[in-house]
C-alpha cells in the first residue's frame, strides 16, 4: 500500500471505524444511517456475533477474517441500487489481485478461489426521512479460515506467497478499489463499464451451468450478463434472462464453485 492511497492518508474521502466486537457490521451501519449518519463510512470489526448473509442466513464471523461495512447515502436512483453489489465485486476481486490472489467472481456477488467460496457481498438498502436512501454494502472474506459444514465448497483467499490473505492489506485495497469503482460507475450512468469489468474477472463464463427456480431445474451456459446485471442462461429453447435461482457450477469449470449457491440478482449476500 502506498503512502497516501488509501484509509488515513490525505485525501482520502472516506472515514474509517475500526471496532473490536460486535453484532454486525452491516447492522452497525444501519444504526449509523438512521441516527443521521452522513456516509461515505466504513465499519470494520475483528469478529461478529451476528453476522448476516443472503436470506437471513448466519455468516460465521470468527477472528482473523475480513468483516467490513461500506455505508453509502444516495449514491444512485433507488431503481438500480442492486449494482451496488457488482460495483463491490469488481472492487474486490481487483482488491485480490492487488495482494496477487488467484479469485473469480461468481454471480452475482460471491469471489471463488479455485471451486470454492471464499468472500461474498450483501447489498441492503434502509429508507431514511425525506426519501433519502442509505445504501449498506457488506463484505466478508475468510482469510485466516473459512467455515465448515456450510453445504458447498470453502476456502481461505490466499495470497500470491501462497498464505493467507492478510485481511488489513486487504481492507486497505478494497477501500480504495470501492472507491475507484464507485467513480467508474458514476452512480448508475456508467454500469456498462462495470459490467464489462464483472465479465473480465467471471468464473464459468461460457462453461455449463445448472439452475434450478420456478421453471424447473435445467442445465445450459452461462453466456453472460444483460444489461441490467441478470443472468444470460442459454438452455434448450435459447438464450433467457434469470432472475433468481439457484445455480450450480459444474466441477470441470476453472474458477468456479460446484456447489449450490442461492442467487438472486436484487440481495445477494454472505453465505
Amino acid at each position: 500500500m502506498n503512502a497516501g492511497s488509501g484509509p488515513g492518508a490525505a485525501g482520502f474521502a472516506w472515514r474509517v471505524d475500526r471496532l473490536d466486537a460486535i453484532d454486525s457490521t452491516s447492522e452497525e451501519a444501519r444504526r449509523r444511517a438512521l441516527a443521521g449518519d452522513p456516509g461515505h463510512l466504513w465499519i470494520v470489526a475483528e469478529e461478529q456475533s451476528a453476522g448476516r448473509g443472503r436470506r437471513g442466513r448466519t455468516w460465521v464471523s470468527p477472528r482473523g477474517n475480513l468483516y467490513a461495512s461500506a455505508l453509502l447515502i444516495d449514491p444512485c436512483p433507488p431503481a438500480i441500487a442492486a449494482q451496488l453489489g457488482f460495483v463491490a465485486g469488481v472492487a474486490l476481486v481487483r482488491a485480490a489481485e492487488d495482494l496477487g490472489a488467484a479469485a473469480r467472481l461468481k454471480w452475482p456477488n460471491d469471489l471463488v478461489s479455485g471451486r470454492a467460496k471464499c468472500a461474498g457481498l450483501l447489498v441492503e438498502g434502509v429508507s431514511l426521512p425525506r426519501n433519502r436512501l442509505a445504501c449498506i454494502v457488506g463484505v466478508g472474506v475468510n482469510c485466516e479460515s473459512a467455515p465448515e459444514g456450510a453445504g458447498y465448497p470453502t476456502a481461505r483467499l490466499i495470497d500470491v506467497e501462497g498464505r493467507p490473505a492478510d485481511r488489513g492489506a486487504l481492507f486497505q485495497r478494497l477501500a480504495v478499489r470501492f472507491d475507484e469503482a464507485l467513480g467508474q460507475w458514476k452512480a448508475g450512468a456508467a454500469f456498462e463499464a462495470i459490467r464489462a469489468l464483472w465479465l473480465g474477472h467471471a468464473a464459468a463464463l461460457g462453461e455449463r451451468i445448472r439452475i434450478e427456480n420456478a421453471g424447473g431445474r435445467r442445465e445450459g451456459t452461462f453466456e453472460g450478463l444483460d444489461p441490467d446485471g441478470r443472468l444470460l442462461f442459454r438452455g434448450k429453447s435459447g438464450i433467457e434472462t434469470v432472475e433468481a435461482a439457484d445455480l450450480w457450477i459444474f466441477p470441470q469449470s476453472d474458477g468456479s464453485l460446484a456447489a449450490a449457491s442461492s442467487v438472486s440478482r436484487a440481495r445477494e449476500g454472505r453465505t
